[in-house]
């Protein structure tokens, strides 16, 4: 249930057509709520058809002409209703865990290159938060809504650091029992 509200905050944010909004997802939400462009644009006619977002007129009507999207009164009120509700969290699902409990039955022969490049995409992810967070997010920005944007990615900061510790615990261990 979450893509559609993922939308809908994305529209609040600056109305869009599906490609502007897919390209904000790469560079934004996306980190944290991936979306492909077929599963975005699925969800926009699922959210008109439901009359809590609409296509705003355009100035001359073509054929092929992107669509831009608005957000409806009744689209905000689902997205008021839905921040407020409770929601349990969600199980991890990361392959690469189910990798380490595989290799404790099979052998960890060939899981540590496999961790050293996991290790290199979280540094690298890291670097990206820390830069986005450099740049979007200066000290005189304090208004509630970047103060929660900036509480998001600490969060993906926080998780970042988590797993470069836990890749670097898992190398020492694998690489002392080889």
């Amino acid at each position: 249930m979450s893509l559609p509200h993922a939308i809908l905050t994305a529209l609040l944010e600056k109305p869009s057509s599906g490609l502007e909004l897919t390209r904000r997802f790469d560079r934004s939400i996306g980190y944290f709520w991936s979306a492909t462009h077929q599963q975005i644009y699925r969800e926009l006619g699922k959210l008109e058809e439901a009359g809590l977002i609409r296509a705003l007129p355009s100035v001359q009507p073509a054929r092929g002409q992107k669509k831009e999207f608005e957000v409806l009164p009744a689209g905000s009120d689902e997205l008021r209703r839905w921040v407020g509700q409770s929601q349990d969290p969600k199980a991890v699902r990361d392959p690469l865990l189910l990798r380490m409990r595989a290799a404790a039955v099979v052998g960890a022969q060939g899981l540590l290159p496999e961790l050293r490049r996991h290790l290199e995409l979280h540094r690298r992810q890291l670097a990206v938060y820390e830069a986005i967070e450099a740049k979007d997010f200066p000290p005189e920005r304090a208004s509630d809504g970047d103060r929660l944007r900036r509480l998001v990615l600490h969060g993906g900061i926080a998780l970042e650091t988590f797993w470069l510790g836990w890749l670097e615990e898992a190398l020492a261990e694998v690489e002392d029992m080889a």
